[in-house]
């Protein structure tokens, strides 16, 4: 029972890192996987081969890299939704091991997948807003924000699963706290 509770909240820390960064987390479950920190199941082995650090890494950099560029990162931002919805999906499912494939696939895509879709669908709006109220000049700090939490949360997630979901809660609620009170004053 405390294998699973953890590897829930594994699961939803790395998820909640795809809402930041798509492939950050990705990768990062690629290296633990690798170096055996993290047992994912047998249909997901393929995230600990060297091909998979490698592609994956390689797409982290360039998304990393991407985000700084003005007009792009909003471009990026909404090819994101979907991506980090399916990156959200893919890490949950992964470290669910051994439950009932109802279960596991459940958890993902509810847990998983929804968790990084409503993060994503936040930092779409927080970049929007900043590219309007400072004509982009805010966005390179909005993309390290965004780089720096995935990372954060994705290797705390691998290290201390448990700490990483209540980080994940903390960050939803501060940033459901920040919403209701940027819209609370446009509406005044």
């Amino acid at each position: 029972m405390l294998e699973t509770i953890i590897s829930v909240c594994l699961g939803i820390g790395l998820a909640a890192s795809a809402g930041f960064r798509v492939f950050v987390p990705l990768f990062v479950l690629s290296l633990a996987t690798h170096f055996g920190y993290v047992p994912v199941g047998d249909s997901f082995a393929w995230i600990g081969s060297l091909t998979a650090i490698i592609c994956l890494g390689i797409a982290t950099v360039i998304e990393i890299l991407a985000y700084y560029i003005p007009y792009i990162d909003n471009l990026l931002d909404t090819l994101a939704v979907p991506l980090a919805g399916i990156a959200g999906t893919v890490v949950m499912a992964s470290t669910l091991v051994d439950l009932d494939p109802m279960i596991t696939w459940g958890l993902a895509i509810i847990a998983g997948g929804g968790t990084a879709t409503a993060i994503n669908s936040a930092t779409a709006v927080t970049r929007a807003t900043s590219t309007v109220t400072t004509g982009g000049i805010g966005n390179h700090l909005v993309s390290t924000t965004e780089t720096a939490t995935a990372s954060f949360v994705s290797v705390l997630a691998i290290f201390l699963p448990i700490v990483a979901f209540i980080v994940v809660i903390l960050i939803i609620f501060v940033g459901i706290r920040l919403f209701k009170k940027f819209f609370s004053k446009k509406e005044k």
